[in-house]
């Protein structure tokens, strides 16, 4: 208990020690006084924004125009374009109603044709609303792969023999079981 009482009574002595020495120093000490400050001067600028400062506008074209970011840099600006065309087409009315047509096909033939008007007028619009060549190039190279998906050239080779035949998606491997 006592020691208790003696760590305590330290403890208490040490910060009103502190305390004290806080207040004895006065206000109005200057520890740089010996030492040199350099000056502060201001140097006027011949226009008042600063040197040369281009507008808005023209730093917006500036990056409208850069050139490649690379090849992932590119293909992530053409992504990012195409989702939002996709998302500005898809609440067309015209597009909506295809695709409704679409879906409600009763015969397998119907649905394949009536899927190549809805892609027709779905990728019309989204070329009709980009804004690069890049763009609407992609958008024709995806619009035949949608197209050519529909196509049955073996089943119907008379009628769909005008089509792009699909590329063969490799099947997956099964695994044998040993006994």
């Amino acid at each position: 208990m006592k020691s208790i009482g003696l760590l305590l009574l330290g403890t208490l002595g040490g910060v009103a020690l502190m305390l004290e020495g806080q207040v004895a120093a006065p206000p109005s000490v200057d520890l740089y006084s010996g030492e040199k400050q350099p000056e502060v001067t201001a140097t006027p600028s011949a226009e008042p924004n600063g040197p040369n400062v281009p507008e808005l506008s023209q730093l917006d074209e500036a990056f409208k125009r850069t050139t490649s970011l690379g090849k992932e840099g590119d293909e992530r600006r053409m992504h990012i374009e195409w989702r939002q065309l996709k998302n500005r087409v898809v609440n067309d009315p015209e597009v909506r109603a295809a695709k409704a047509t679409a879906q409600a096909a009763r015969t397998d033939l119907e649905k394949r044709n009536l899927l190549r008007d809805y892609y027709n007028v779905y990728y019309q619009r989204m070329s009709a609303l980009a804004s690069s060549p890049e763009m609407k190039l992609a958008l024709q190279a995806l619009e035949t792969s949608h197209v050519a998906d529909t196509s049955q050239p073996r089943v119907r080779h008379e009628t769909d023999s005008s089509l792009a035949t699909p590329t063969p998606k490799p099947a997956h491997k099964q695994k044998k079981h040993k006994k």
